[in-house]
């Protein structure tokens, strides 16, 4: 019972945050307003949700600087974890299906957060562009599920390619986030929500200065996820 009250209440509150986005999103283009609500919102989500979180690894995250953060991905509750972790405005990578939310999906779209369509290449490599655009002009960080969708047991999937194509191509350097407990929490195709602490690990900058062909990219990814893997090891 106490569950289902508070899926009733993050469902209000959402509704509510995501009207001010949307506002907010038109109103301020420079998106300063929209990274504040979006850390407010996270902050209450969780306190809702009866969560904790505890993090390692924010002396490696210059706040001054642009990243893609490349995070494994096992629960609705990476999300607000991560937009009240990450000490930079950094952009989401989003489902197209996400889009289609009212007002939710509605101020993503409008917001700083990058659209991708998986199914049409075409607009795939065009939101990288986009989110290649937006690290160089508005210096904004991009955050980047690798694994494409959630884990059903909370281990690392294999990786695709565009997080490190992105990396590839737009030069900035990689931190790899390690998420543990959100998949005890609220796993894939559940309902329930149970308390408890997401572990939040953001492990040393990696360069993305000589990847130079595919191979590199392929090179990158694995080593990308080993350090995840390794870390949620020492995590559990």
């Amino acid at each position: 019972m106490l569950s289902y009250l508070k899926l009733v209440f993050i469902v209000l509150y959402t509704t509510l945050c995501s009207f001010l986005a949307l506002i907010l999103s038109i109103v301020d283009r420079s998106f300063k307003s929209y990274f504040w609500l979006s850390r407010v919102f996270s902050k209450g989500i969780l306190l809702i949700s009866g969560i904790k979180i505890e993090v390692q690894g924010l002396e490696n995250v210059d706040k001054d600087s642009v990243y893609i953060f490349v995070s494994n991905h096992s629960s609705q509750f990476d999300i607000p974890a991560l937009q009240y972790t990450i000490p930079t405005s950094a952009s989401i990578v989003y489902k197209k299906e996400i889009g289609k939310i009212p007002l939710f999906g509605w101020q993503m779209r409008i917001g700083p957060y990058i659209m991708i369509d998986r199914q049409n290449i075409d607009n795939a490599l065009k939101s990288i562009d986009k989110a290649k655009k937006m690290m160089s002009q508005k210096r904004f960080s991009v955050l980047l599920f690798a694994e494409g969708t959630r884990s059903k047991t909370g281990e690392v999937q294999p990786f695709k390619r565009g997080a490190f194509y992105l990396a590839a191509h737009a030069g900035f350097p990689i931190i790899p986030v390690s998420l543990s407990g959100t998949e005890k929490i609220l796993p894939k195709g559940k309902f329930k929500i149970r308390k408890g602490t997401i572990k939040v690990n953001f492990d040393k900058a990696v360069s993305t200065e000589n990847i130079k062909s595919r191979k590199d990219e392929i090179e990158l990814m694995e080593k990308v996820r080993n350090i995840i893997i390794q870390n949620i090891g020492k995590e559990n």
